[in-house]
């Protein structure tokens, strides 16, 4: 699933040709073009990031993609992807403690994927700050209608100030971009 991470010691290489600053694109013709929305992955299990990397970016999703709680904190801190799939049974740690950890600073949706069926361990993932949960096996359909619902109800939350100023810095939000003097 994941290869050797990068020469500064951050998210696997195979990940990071895939990452790009979130914003509009712009065409050669100077035209605005709609982006894909980021989505953390965070999955061990090669199978299943097979199924959802086929499922996900033929539907516009841009997938950054990890299979540890370590690499899966370099990505969220370094990307902030939008929004989150994480399964709960890694290899270095459980689940539900990446989704305390999100929590502690990022609003963004997080949704379970898990093969525990237990109401217990549902019940504890959302408690710890996940969004939503599901269950393994589960249908793209039903995958993809959640994640409309969380994207939703993410861009109904609280009014954020859209543009950050600090001297020369300026932080655009909305269209995801940082300047420097303009």
């Amino acid at each position: 699933l994941l290869q050797p991470a990068d020469q500064a010691g951050g998210i696997p290489a195979r990940a990071a040709h895939r990452l790009a600053v979130g914003v509009e694109l712009i065409d050669q013709r100077g035209d605005r073009q709609p982006r894909a929305v980021a989505l953390g992955l965070v999955e061990d299990e090669p199978q299943v990031c097979r199924f959802l990397r086929a499922a996900l970016t033929s539907h516009g999703f841009r997938l950054l993609e990890t299979g540890t709680i370590r690499e899966a904190l370099q990505l969220a801190t370094g990307h902030n992807p939008e929004v989150y799939l994480l399964d709960l049974g890694l290899p270095d740690g459980d689940g539900i403690d990446l989704v305390r950890r999100l929590r502690e600073w990022t609003r963004a949706p997080i949704i379970v994927l898990s093969a525990r069926g237990r109401e217990e361990d549902k019940v504890n993932a959302l408690d710890a700050g996940a969004d939503d949960y599901l269950t393994k096996p589960f249908g793209v359909n039903e995958l993809l209608a959640r994640l409309r619902v969380a994207l939703r109800h993410a861009q109904a939350g609280p009014e954020l100030p859209s543009v950050l100023e600090a001297g020369p810095l300026r932080i655009d939000l909305a269209r995801r971009e940082v300047t420097v003097d303009g």
